[in-house]
């Protein structure tokens, strides 16, 4: 007869409650119903992190400091200057550049649009570079640079004219300046009045220049 095979010992458990074969674990005995009780899972929290603050609530202001209008940058500053200034400077630069349209034009006899551009351009760089980038002053330029022009033709045609009649200008132009006004009208084509036109033009090209 064979004899019954003996169950092998259960193995013991090390002193000192080390764990065995490298089981971490071992030697814990889990409470009944719950195998995790007594053991921290990994990875929880031990508190509420957001403990006093209010969902969505900002922890600051971040407007704080700045000043109305600062916001974006805020409104560029208005420019500043001298209406009065710029007005007289534009009114004698006009003068000025007037008598030397004439000469120029009425010396060669013909008309340049070159001098024309020039007038207005003077006129307005010369306004907005001493009373400053005001509108005011542009828009000045502009009528005393279509002045300039129209006067220094009339200078032309009455340097023409006297040459032509063998007297002196100042006789023609001073006494005889209804006179010299009929002449132009009569004398004007499309040329003439684009001429005029390129004064004011270069007047605002001038103030935008200078600004």
């Amino acid at each position: 007869m064979s004899q019954p095979v003996q169950p092998p010992n259960p193995p013991q458990q090390p002193h000192g409650g080390q764990p065995a074969d490298g089981n971490p674990y071992a030697g814990q005995q889990p409470a009944p119903g719950n195998p995790y009780a007594g053991q921290q899972q990994p990875g929880a929290p031990t508190g509420n992190p957001f403990a006093g603050q209010q969902p969505g609530a900002p922890t600051g202001n971040p407007f704080a400091g700045q000043q109305p209008g600062q916001f974006g940058g805020g409104f560029p500053p208005a420019p500043r200057g001298n209406v009065g200034l710029g007005v007289l400077t534009a009114l004698g630069t006009a003068i000025v550049a007037a008598i030397l349209y004439g000469v120029i034009a009425g010396s060669i006899e013909r008309e340049v649009g070159y001098a024309a551009i020039g007038v207005g351009f003077l006129v307005g760089f010369a306004a907005s570079k001493v009373g400053g980038p005001l509108p005011a002053i542009g828009a000045a330029s502009a009528v005393f640079s279509l002045g300039a022009v129209f006067l220094g033709q009339l200078v032309a045609m009455s340097m023409i004219l006297a040459d032509g009649l063998g007297v002196g200008f100042s006789e023609v132009f001073f006494e005889h300046f209804g006179d010299v006004v009929d002449v132009w009208k009569q004398e004007s084509d499309f040329m003439t009045y684009l001429f005029l036109l390129l004064g004011p033009v270069a007047a605002f090209g001038g103030a935008r220049k200078a600004a």
